[in-house]
C-alpha cells in the first residue's frame, strides 16, 4: 500500500481522537485591535452526505473529498481561515446513517473544521450517541442555549475563541428553541432550550471584552421577516459581526442584512460552501464580501440524440484522494446491503414542495403505512412532510433510495383517536406555517382543503364520509408523530400500537407488493388555498 496513503489514514484517525484541549487557545487577555483579513468557509444542514451523490438531475455532486480540496486551496490563498458548520450534520444517506455519522466526522476532522453548532437533528438519536460523536470529533460542538436540568451544557462549550495575527475571533453557538417540537420528545423532553435572543445578548456581553470579532454560529433558519429565526437575533442583539446560519436550507445569492449584521447560509447537503471575507481594520470589520462555491454542481442538457450532457457550474473541484480512499469503504458496504432493485419509477418523485402541497411521494409513503396496518383496522394514514428527505429519481428504485427518502429510524404505529381529536388534528394543520415539516401527506380516501386565508381546514372527508366526533378512528402514522412530534400533540393520548416495522422497510415491502412501475401522480387528496 502507498506509504503516503498510510500516513494520511493515520492522520485522519489521529484527528478523530485528539482531545479538544489541544484545539484551545492560550490565555485570552482581550482584543488585539489589529488589522488583517479573515476568511470564513461554512456549510450547514449537511445531513449525512459524506461522499458525492446523485441529486436530480445530475450525478456526482458534493462530498467531503471535494470540500477538503476547497479548504486546502483556501488555506493556500489566505493566512486566516475559519471553517464552520451551522448544524444538522446528522440524518441523511445510508453511508452516514448506518455508522452514526462517523464518516462525516472523520471527513470534518480531515477538512479541519473549527466548530459545529448543534442542530435539531443532532437530537435524532439518544444523547449517548451525541456524546460519542463529540468524542470522535477533533472540533468542538457548540451551543450556548441548550442545557440539562442541572444547568450543564449539552454541547462541549458555549463558544470558542480563535487568535489570529492581529485580531481575536469569538464564535458562539445557538440551537433553535423549536427543537423539542421537531424531534423525539423522549430525547429532548428533559432538556432546556433557552430563548435565543436572551442567550445571544449574554454571549455578546461575555465575549466583547475578550475579542475583536464576534460570529454567531446558529441553527435557527432564515425567514422572510425578523420575528423569528436568525433575523430575530440580528434585529434584537447588537455587537454581532456575522451570523452563519442553518436550519431553513436557504439557497441565497447574497447576504441578508439585518440591523447592520450580515446573515449567510449555504443551502444544504454540502452542495455549496459559503465563503465570507472580512476585512478588519483596528479591530473592526470595515469591509465584507460573501459568495458561494458550487461543489461540483452541474447543469444538464440533451444532445441531438437525446443523451444527457452535463456541464459544471463554476470550476470542477478535484476530490482529495486520501479522504476519498478513507470514506469509500463506507459507501461500498452500504451498496452491498442495499443494491436490490425493488421497483421502477416512470417519472421523478420530487420532494421539493412536500411541505406545502400534496405530493406523489407523500401519497406513496402514506399509502404504504395504511396498507401495512390494514390488519390492525386502520382508517387512514398521515405522514409529516418533513420526514421525507429525498426524492425518487426516474428509473430503477433500489433499497438505498428508500433509505435516503426515509432516513429516520421511525417505526409505523397506529393510534386510536376520537373523531373530535381527528378534527382538532386537521384544524391544527391550518395553523402550520408554510414550508414547515409538519405539513401532512395523507393516504388515499382522505380529502380536505387547507384554507390559509381563513386559517381552517374545510371539506374534510375520510373514506367518503364526514368525520363523526363521537366515533373512534384508528390512524396509521410514524412513531415521531405519534409521540407528538411536529406539534401533533393530539395524537399522544389515545391507545398506541407499535408495529416495530421501520417506515422505510414498510415502503420497500409495499413497492414489492405493487409489483410494477409507479408513476408520480396526485389524485386530489389535498387542496391548498393560499393566504391573501
Amino acid at each position: 500500500m502507498n506509504k503516503r496513503y498510510i500516513r494520511s489514514i493515520a492522520a485522519i484517525l489521529l484527528l478523530a481522537v485528539l482531545p479538544i484541549a489541544l484545539m484551545a487557545n492560550g490565555a485570552v487577555e482581550g482584543p488585539i485591535n489589529g488589522s488583517g483579513e479573515l476568511v470564513v468557509l461554512h456549510t450547514n444542514d449537511f445531513h449525512g452526505h459524506p461522499l458525492k451523490f446523485y441529486n436530480y438531475p445530475a450525478p456526482n455532486l458534493g462530498g467531503l473529498p471535494a470540500i477538503a480540496t476547497i479548504a486546502q486551496n483556501t488555506r493556500e490563498m489566505y493566512d486566516n481561515v475559519l471553517i464552520l458548520d451551522a448544524g444538522d450534520m446528522n440524518t441523511g444517506r445510508p453511508e452516514s446513517n448506518f455508522y452514526e455519522s462517523a464518516p462525516d466526522i472523520i471527513g470534518y476532522n480531515y477538512v479541519g473544521y473549527d466548530a459545529l453548532t448543534l442542530g435539531n437533528h443532532e437530537f435524532d438519536k439518544p444523547l449517548t450517541t451525541l456524546n460519542e460523536q463529540m468524542q470522535l470529533a477533533s472540533f468542538p460542538f457548540l451551543s450556548a442555549n441548550v442545557h440539562y436540568p442541572d444547568g450543564s451544557l449539552v454541547a462541549e462549550a458555549p463558544y470558542i475563541i480563535k487568535t489570529f495575527d492581529g485580531f481575536r475571533v469569538g464564535i458562539f453557538g445557538l440551537t433553535t428553541d423549536e427543537t423539542p417540537k421537531v424531534t423525539m420528545p423522549s430525547i429532548t423532553g428533559d432538556l432546556i432550550f433557552e430563548d435565543e435572543v436572551t442567550v445571544a445578548r449574554r454571549m455578546v456581553a461575555e465575549l466583547e471584552p475578550k475579542v475583536d470579532i464576534i460570529i454567531a454560529l446558529v441553527h435557527m433558519g432564515l425567514y422572510d421577516d425578523n420575528t423569528h429565526g436568525s433575523r430575530r437575533v440580528a434585529a434584537n442583539v447588537d455587537g454581532i459581526d456575522l451570523i452563519v446560519d442553518g436550519h431553513s436550507h436557504s439557497k441565497i445569492e447574497e447576504p441578508v442584512w439585518e440591523n447592520g449584521t450580515p446573515i449567510v447560509q449555504a443551502w444544504n447537503w454540502g452542495l455549496l460552501v459559503g465563503k465570507a471575507v472580512l476585512t478588519i481594520t483596528d479591530g473592526e470589520v470595515t469591509d465584507f464580501n460573501w459568495g458561494t462555491i458550487p461543489v461540483n454542481l452541474k447543469n444538464r442538457t440533451k444532445d441531438a440524440d437525446g443523451n444527457s450532457v452535463y456541464t459544471f457550474i463554476g470550476e470542477e473541484i478535484p476530490e482529495d484522494p486520501y479522504l476519498l480512499a478513507a470514506l469509500t469503504p463506507y459507501y461500498d458496504q452500504v451498496e452491498a446491503k442495499l443494491s436490490e432493485v425493488i421497483s421502477n419509477a416512470e417519472g421523478f418523485f420530487d420532494n421539493t414542495d412536500i411541505r406545502k402541497e400534496e405530493a406523489p411521494l407523500g401519497n406513496l409513503v402514506a399509502d404504504a403505512m395504511l396498507w401495512a396496518t390494514k390488519g390492525q383496522g386502520s382508517d387512514f394514514a398521515i405522514q409529516n412532510g418533513g420526514g421525507i428527505r429525498a426524492g425518487i429519481p426516474e428509473g430503477d428504485i433500489d433499497k438505498k433510495i428508500i433509505y435516503e427518502v426515509l432516513p429516520f429510524d421511525n417505526s409505523v404505529m397506529t393510534v386510536e383517536m376520537t373523531g373530535s381529536e381527528v378534527l382538532a388534528m386537521f384544524d391544527f394543520i391550518a395553523t402550520i406555517p408554510r414550508g414547515k415539516g409538519g405539513f401532512p401527506q395523507v393516504s388515499k380516501g382522505v380529502e380536505f382543503t387547507v384554507n390559509f386565508s381563513v386559517g381552517e381546514v374545510q371539506n374534510l372527508t375520510i373514506n367518503g364520509k364526514t368525520v363523526d366526533p363521537n366515533t373512534t378512528y384508528k390512524v396509521a402514522t410514524n412513531s415521531f408523530m405519534a409521540a407528538g412530534g411536529d406539534g401533533y400533540t393530539m395524537m399522544k393520548s389515545g391507545y398506541h400500537y407499535d408495529t416495530s416495522a421501520f417506515q422505510r422497510d414498510v415502503v420497500i415491502d409495499f413497492l414489492k407488493y405493487l409489483g410494477g412501475p409507479i408513476s408520480p401522480e396526485t389524485d386530489g387528496r389535498i387542496t391548498v388555498i393560499e393566504a391573501q
